[in-house]
């Protein structure tokens, strides 16, 4: 640890893509930089998250890190967040019998929906979830309001955060074709080009592609596009190119996908930054004139706590990094004796509201022929020609994802359909028993071969990310729920708008086409009336149950706008009430839109970096 006594210009609570990316521009300007960061420090390679994800009862999201989802490691016993020092969401506490158990699931969810998505306490382990999906929103993103009388408008357009997209786009090594990503008025500066080349398309992308030509949805085109992705098609920033493990979430095992290491390396390297781990922002001092003047920290040891240090760090500015719902948590942790009963940064009343994420709607289907998935990486294209129109002043938007993975998604596989076959059964419904018969048949030798090169070889999937409507009253508070520091845990109160789930109406409808188009056979399930992720809702009138899943692009909380009254910053992420306190990553969006957030985040966080530099000279 570095010596406490050190003079520092800048100190940053979280080392995710947000905090890493300011760190490391501050560190180049010469700037002494201090980063606090809850969850364990990033180790010098990733061989012992392998380990943990291959060892690992369940590849969920989480897997692969610190701390541990299995008390003791490798068994089915949940590991009790209650217990953890700097505790995280799973997926795995979504079910219907432990969503609202505090000795299950990390966040006290009070519904009446539950929220999906999860987050990690690692250094840049917040984009360990990352697909490397680096879309630019579009144009119309910026100001929904005035174009379609909904939602809220940005406090900047796209053309003025254009030259920080191209900023962004070397920071994380992006390849994309600018040709293919100039659609729905997105355009790039004369003579631009993406780092590197795009990553090709997959075969599951050409038979899509090939069924869906000339189709039309709502007189808009249906058209498959190349997703610009941070991951190398060529050797870039001392990365490998991408292998194709069809592995990017949770982990990709070459690292030839960015992640926020890559630059909280380059952050160290410059001399100037220095990383504290497992050490937790627990209140922000502010003085009487309404700067703040410190930070105090909790630091462990162990995972399971208890505090070995306490502290205060100060600085001359003051970040918080830690998104969108750590981030509310710890202003409004920091009531200063009272004198903020509603948290620092909170003149607004807007901190913890209009929680948002991209709600996933996911449909599987069998082609007709072989089209060969499980290979490359996880999504290489998309559909975004459906992002925008006139609809959005009725219902949600959102992009396709085409996936590359089969059905492990959807049901698990490969594994879920070759156990069918082996035991007998019929979860992912492709062994069903045979005609005269009660129960599936248990293959073997050349019957199970051809039954699995069958399938397999024909699984698709598409994700469908719904825009969120941002809505006051879902938030983030504090819980009277305590973690062993003694720090009150996140509560959640989370739900879908009407205006959301028309998209999923819609999302559903064309499913249905593109799948009609291919004739390929659709197997999506719908899910029990008492799962937290799901909802009813009339799809041509007749009741239709759908599920969510969650996206891992958890938005909103401390929302950036013009006006001091209605928003918690500014277009620089610097807090309206504290001119010496920038908050930043997604949680300043008024908006989820309809990309996902990271390649934005990356901008503003470039764009905060030269404002924080301008600020101290």
């Amino acid at each position: 640890m570095s010596n406490p006594q050190t003079e520092y210009d800048v100190v940053i609570v979280g080392a995710g893509a947000s905090g890493s990316i300011l760190a490391k521009q501050l560190g180049l300007a010469g700037k002494k930089v201090l980063l606090l960061e809850a969850g364990a420090g990033t180790p010098p390679n990733i061989n012992a998250f392998m380990q943990r994800f291959y060892t690992s009862v369940a590849k969920t999201p989480e897997s692969p890190y610190t701390p541990d989802l299995f008390t003791p490691p490798g068994s089915g016993n949940l590991t009790d967040p209650s217990t953890l020092a700097a505790g995280r969401p799973t997926v795995l506490t979504l079910r219907a019998d432990n969503w609202q158990d505090p000795h299950q699931a990390y966040l006290i969810q009070q519904g009446p929906q539950a929220f999906a998505s999860t987050y990690e306490r690692v250094a840049g382990g917040t984009m360990r979830h990352w697909l490397g999906t680096s879309l630019r929103f579009l144009p119309n993103d910026f100001q929904m309001e005035t174009v379609y009388q909904q939602e809220v408008n940005w406090p900047i357009s796209y053309d003025e955060l254009d030259p920080w997209y191209c900023k962004a786009e070397a920071e994380i090594g992006v390849s994309a074709n600018v040709a293919e990503q100039s659609f729905l008025g997105i355009t790039f500066p004369p003579g631009y080009s993406y780092p590197m080349q795009a990553i090709p398309h997959s075969l599951v992308d050409d038979a899509v592609d090939t069924a869906t030509q000339g189709m039309t949805w709502e007189n808009l085109p249906v058209n498959v596009t190349g997703t610009p992705a941070g991951r190398n098609s060529q050797p870039y920033q001392n990365r490998r190119v991408c292998a194709g493990n069809t592995n990017c979430i949770p982990i990709c095992p070459i690292q030839a996908k960015y992640d926020p290491s890559v630059s909280l390396n380059s952050a160290l390297d410059t001399g100037n930054v220095t990383v504290w781990p497992q050490t937790v922002a627990s209140h922000v001092t502010v003085g009487e004139d309404k700067q703040v003047s410190g930070i105090d920290y909790i630091q462990y040891q162990q995972v399971t706590g208890p505090a070995t240090a306490r502290g205060t760090v100060t600085a001359k500015i003051y970040v918080i990094a830690a998104h969108a719902i750590e981030t509310p948590r710890l202003l409004l942790m920091s009531k200063n004796g009272g004198r903020y009963p509603n948290g620092i940064a909170n003149t607004s009343g807007r901190v913890g509201q209009n929680l948002m994420d991209h709600p996933l709607y996911l449909a599987w289907a069998l082609a007709p022929q072989p089209i060969y998935p499980y290979r490359g990486p996880l999504a290489t294209a998309g559909i975004e020609s459906l992002r925008d129109g006139a609809f959005r002043s009725e219902r949600a938007a959102f992009r396709i994802e085409i996936g590359n993975e089969g059905w492990n998604f959807a049901v698990g596989d490969p594994d879920t359909t070759t156990m069918d076959f082996i035991n007998g059964m019929n979860v992912s419904q492709l062994n069903p028993p045979a005609a005269g018969e009660s129960a599936p048949a248990a293959l073997w030798g050349s019957a199970l071969v051809n039954a699995l090169n069958s399938g397999l070889s024909r699984q698709f999937r598409l994700g469908f990310l719904v825009e969120q409507s941002p809505e006051a009253t879902n938030y983030v508070s504090l819980s009277d729920e305590l973690d062993p520091l003694g720090l009150p845990r996140p509560e959640i109160h989370y739900d879908l708008s009407d205006y959301t789930k028309e998209g999923f109406v819609a999302a559903k409808q064309v499913a249905d086409a593109i799948f009609a188009k291919m004739g390929a056979t659709q197997y999506t399930t719908a899910p029990a009336p008492n799962d937290p992720t799901s909802f009813e809702y009339p799809v041509d009138g007749q009741p239709t149950r759908f599920k969510y899943f969650g996206a891992g692009h958890i938005v909103g909380t401390y929302r950036m706008g013009s006006d001091p009254c209605t928003s918690v910053v500014d277009a620089n992420q610097r807090s309206w009430d504290h001119s010496n306190l920038y908050l930043v990553g997604s949680g300043t969006f008024p908006t989820v839109t309809t990309a996902n957030p990271t390649l934005t985040i990356a901008a503003f966080s470039l764009k905060t970096a030269d404002a924080i530099l301008q600020q101290l000279g």
